[in-house]
């Protein structure tokens, strides 16, 4: 992980910079796993937050909060009746061990000083916060037991999982870091140093081996000089509090380079977490959301299917009239009173005979009567279906259109949008009322669209329906001109003509490959892309969000 046992004493050196002697005001916790302390010191307020949260795990100061829930949760009040009000004295962790101890005091009711710790242990899905007294007896933790089921009980005393990694640290001399990392199997080296060694992780490993310019795999005794060398001074380095982290391909880490800012480390750390916990939330309310839009886009293919078959059924609906009519028309020569399985008619339509199956339970009249009432039931079947056809169709085209919207929203702002579009325009109901989740009122939601520069002109582009229905039926003017994708799903795009008449071709070519290209087919060639003046568009017939009709149109073809 990103968080190891580096970072983790490079935040408590830099938290011991401002942290002591700082005051607790407040005790927050925004969410079941996250304890915020707010702190005051030297003039300056101070937010130390604590994260459990399996792969946000961190203890840094942040800048980020989060607004605290109506009622606040038992493990909270329980902090807030023992440490708001005392002061740190200090934050200390043991060796390069990804934990942290922070040690308060402060005065009871009767006036006695009275000290407590409170312990962090950043372990992933084990991480926890614990609240001991002085003598380290457990007053209660956020979680009562750890992935070792390690029991963390109140009146308990407190102990740490027992450390079985060795101490860079504590080496005498690189003989020692060389046997033990010879002894350890024939893996590569940023494999196997954090395995041996506490507080190391492959992310510092590969960005040191990057740094002294070895190779992970093939490395000879030199390398692994030069690599105990650059640990052992970045460690000479990082208690000096002179160590910066930096950003890596996938993580981050800290390096040997000379750090400038007194609080870099933090404040990277949690604007680093924050980015990645809003990616988190974005990702998962569009995978639920998406989730629900499926499901309903799969209902409504279903009930096409079963359209389409009662459709294939009222194929047969010609033939039936026909048997009706001709058995009429032949009944001179039949006894109507007669039970058969079938008859043979003479068929004037195609000057031939056919034969006609019939219901022997019944006679000859009977099965007239019942041809034409097979009829009657498929034309009326017909004329129902088709229009729910129609409907179905429609409605398929809408929710393909949301998908497409979802699959190119770049922000929270797009998705609270297109969950207000589901709340409201979704034709199945759902179990979870997305406009009651999101408590987003349409009236109170303004839309921001910003400008694109097309050769002079101000070009708009709606991200989802919502958009396309604003910056269309509202946004834009009489004069101005649309453009869409022909038959496609995409983007309404908007040219401000600003009372010119005459575009030049170049512009709206321009203007017709920004709508191609924020279209499902962006990537394809020879794209068909209409435009016409918005006074020429109407909300269409269906009522959805975003869906128009357009007439006097123009197209282009974007290559």
């Amino acid at each position: 992980m990103a968080f190891d046992g580096f970072v983790t004493k490079a935040v408590i050196n830099e938290l011991n910079k401002v942290l002591i002697g700082a005051k607790v005001n407040r005790v927050l916790q925004p969410t079941k796993n996250e304890i915020v302390f707010e702190t005051y010191n030297n003039g300056e307020r101070y937010f130390l937050q604590i994260s459990t949260v399996a792969d946000l795990c961190r203890i840094s100061l942040t800048k980020n909060l989060k607004p605290n829930p109506q009622n606040a949760y038992n493990f909270c009040m329980l902090l807030r009746k023992h440490l708001v009000g005392s002061r740190i004295t200090e934050i200390s962790n043991y060796d390069l061990e990804r934990t942290a101890q922070i040690k308060f005091e402060g005065y009871n009711e009767l006036n006695d000083l009275v000290k407590k710790r409170l312990y962090v242990e950043i372990m992933s899905r084990q991480s926890n916060i614990i609240l001991t007294n002085e003598n380290n007896i457990i007053i209660d933790s956020l979680r009562h037991f750890d992935g070792n089921l390690r029991e963390l009980l109140p009146a308990h005393p407190f102990k740490f999982t027992p450390i079985l990694k060795k101490s860079f640290i504590e080496l005498e001399n690189f003989d020692e870091f060389l046997e033990l990392v010879y002894e350890n199997g024939e893996e590569k080296i940023s494999q196997k140093l954090p395995e041996i060694f506490i507080g190391f992780s492959k992310t510092l490993v590969l960005e040191a081996i990057k740094i002294v310019e070895i190779d992970d795999e093939t490395y000879n005794e030199y390398d692994l000089e030069r690599l105990y060398n650059y640990f052992k001074e970045l460690i000479k380095k990082l208690d000096e509090n002179k160590v910066p982290c930096v950003q890596t391909d996938k993580d981050f880490t800290l390096i040997l380079k000379e750090k400038k800012e007194k609080l870099q480390i933090n404040n990277f750390i949690d604007e680093y977490y924050f980015l990645k916990e809003q990616k988190n939330i974005f990702n998962n309310s569009k995978n639920n959301l998406l989730k629900i839009i499926s499901a309903s886009l799969k209902k409504v293919y279903k009930k096409l299917e079963n359209i389409n078959q009662k459709l294939k059924e009222c194929e047969d609906m010609e033939k039936y009239k026909l048997y009706g009519e001709l058995l009429t028309a032949n009944l001179y020569n039949i006894n109507s009173n007669q039970n058969l399985s079938e008859i043979e008619v003479f068929n004037y339509y195609e000057n031939k005979n056919i034969i006609i199956k019939l219901d022997s339970k019944v006679n000859v009249s009977k099965n007239i009567e019942k041809f034409f009432k097979k009829y009657n039931k498929l034309k009326n079947t017909l004329s129902i279906v088709s229009d729910q056809k129609r409907q179905a169709v429609r409605e398929i085209d809408y929710i393909e259109s949301i998908i497409f919207s979802l699959d190119n929203s770049k922000t929270m702002q797009d998705i609270d949008e297109i969950y207000e579009e589901v709340s409201e325009n979704f034709v199945t109901k759902k179990e979870i009322n997305l406009k009651k989740q999101k408590n987003v009122k349409k009236k109170d939601r303004e839309i921001k669209i910003e400008p694109i520069n097309v050769m002079g002109f101000n070009v708009y582009i709606g991200k989802n329906n919502i958009q396309n229905e604003f910056l269309t039926l509202k946004f834009a003017s009489k004069e101005d001109i649309w453009f869409h994708t022909q038959k496609i799903h995409g983007s309404h795009v908007i040219l401000k003509t600003e009372g010119i008449e005459e575009v030049p071709n170049e512009v709206l070519y321009e203007c017709a490959k920004l709508a191609m290209q924020n279209s499902k087919a962006k990537n394809s060639s020879n794209v068909p892309v209409d435009f016409c003046k918005v006074k020429f568009i109407k909300r269409s017939a269906s009522g959805k969000t975003g869906m128009v009709n357009y007439t006097n149109y123009n197209t282009i073809f974007v290559k």
